[in-house]
């Protein structure tokens, strides 16, 4: 059975990077955006990440600039802006689509996973998954649920 974990992805500087090094590890995986109405989650991301990263959680941004061209051209500008704005020290990858022709593989089997309300698409930026520490995606979260509010479905993941 896939896994999240069976996926790669490309970090920001090109290379392929295997999730396969997060096996074991409860993760939030999130498509991002650095001038969204929704951008102050970093925030809320960042703090959980903070709170429970000595327990294995991992919280993995993928910058996208599908939802009206609002990430930055350069992924330098972006990951500056991620750790000047918000603090951000969780792992962020290389821009991408996660919708279309063009969608990277591991947002495809993250919709394939969990569908949203309405439609398979993603929406919107921050739109989120949670995911356990056997590599299976557990919930969805909407654009507008703040990352606070997954507090308690992240805390589930430790007991």
């Amino acid at each position: 059975m896939t896994t999240v974990y069976d996926f790669n992805v490309a970090k920001t500087n090109g290379e392929m990077k295997s999730l396969k090094e997060y096996e074991g590890k409860p993760l939030i995986i999130v498509n991002t955006a650095s001038k969204c109405g929704f951008t102050p989650q970093f925030k809320g991301l960042q703090e959980l990440y903070e709170k429970y990263n000595d327990q294995g959680l991992m919280v993995l941004g993928f910058p996208c600039d599908q939802f009206n061209n609002q990430e930055f051209a350069n992924i330098d500008e972006t990951t500056q802006f991620c750790q000047v704005n918000y603090g951000v020290t969780f792992p962020m990858f290389a821009k991408i689509d996660v919708n279309g022709d063009k969608a990277d593989p591991l947002f495809t089997f993250l919709k394939d996973q969990k569908k949203g309300l309405l439609s398979r698409n993603i929406k919107w930026n921050f739109t989120k998954f949670l995911v356990d520490a056997k590599g299976n995606v557990v919930e969805r979260y909407a654009p507008t649920v703040d990352p606070r509010r997954m507090e308690q479905d992240v805390q589930k993941l430790f007991s």
